[in-house]
């Protein structure tokens, strides 16, 4: 997708995904769709950063379940982001890391030639098999092209994984992405050029090759879910 228009986040209640969305010149609407009405709320009055973001007027803010709204929904979009909640099990997302979601209504409601890229749960050497891999596999069913990529969250204490997929290939390199944020974004970017993205994508030995065998595929009957958070993982 190389000119944007439209950007569809599924969570990102906080404002954080639309705040950098909205960075965007191209663009010319981003919906955030979430479905806890109180905690955007609190986010949209107590959390300065993204006030500026909550009050622009390319913003769409939708309160319902992002599933849901997907399904109903008559548009079609450039970009489809998935900032979502883990996948925990008796909580409310996990069905939107299941192969029928991506395939039914997620991929149906993209543009020709657009992007899907989701958070995908703890890329860690030693938690990657939680969800990572499976929602890397899960995509690989679905879309032709599928890039998995990590980044250390410090205050998640661990390596995070997202993956990202087209039915378009990924031609974009490094000196070209440069230009484009330079070309296209508003304001200066803190964190992300194109020599860091590129090195994203690279996984250590264990990881790469976690994600290579991974057979799984997330389905409702059988999902995988993170577990053990607050408990140090020991090895043995």
């Amino acid at each position: 997708m190389c000119r944007p228009k439209t950007v569809f986040i599924m969570g990102g209640g906080e404002g954080s995904a639309a705040r950098e969305a909205l960075k965007h010149k191209l663009l010319d609407k981003v919906v955030m769709c979430d479905i806890d009405q109180e905690v955007v709320d609190f986010c949209r009055r107590h959390l300065t950063v993204n006030q500026e973001a909550f009050s622009h007027k390319k913003l769409n803010l939708v309160i319902n379940d992002a599933k849901a709204e997907l399904e109903k929904s008559c548009e079609k979009f450039d970009i489809i982001v998935g900032d979502l909640a883990d996948p925990v099990e008796g909580g409310p997302c996990y069905q939107l890391y299941t192969k029928s979601f991506y395939e039914q209504i997620l991929k149906p409601k993209l543009n020709h030639g657009g992007i899907f890229v989701t958070q995908a749960g703890p890329a860690g050497i030693f938690t990657h098999k939680e969800v990572f891999t499976s929602i890397f596999n899960t995509i690989k069913q679905v879309f032709k092209y599928v890039v998995a990529y990590a980044a250390h969250i410090p205050s998640f204490a661990d390596t995070w994984g997202w993956v990202m997929a087209s039915d378009e290939p990924f031609s974009i390199n490094a000196e070209k992405m440069d230009r484009r944020i330079e070309e296209r974004i508003d304001g200066e970017l803190n964190y992300l050029n194109g020599a860091l993205f590129i090195s994203s994508a690279t996984m250590n030995k264990t990881v790469s090759l976690s994600l290579l065998n991974e057979t799984h595929v997330y389905t409702e009957e059988d999902a995988r879910f993170i577990h053990g958070h607050g408990v140090a993982y020991r090895i043995n």
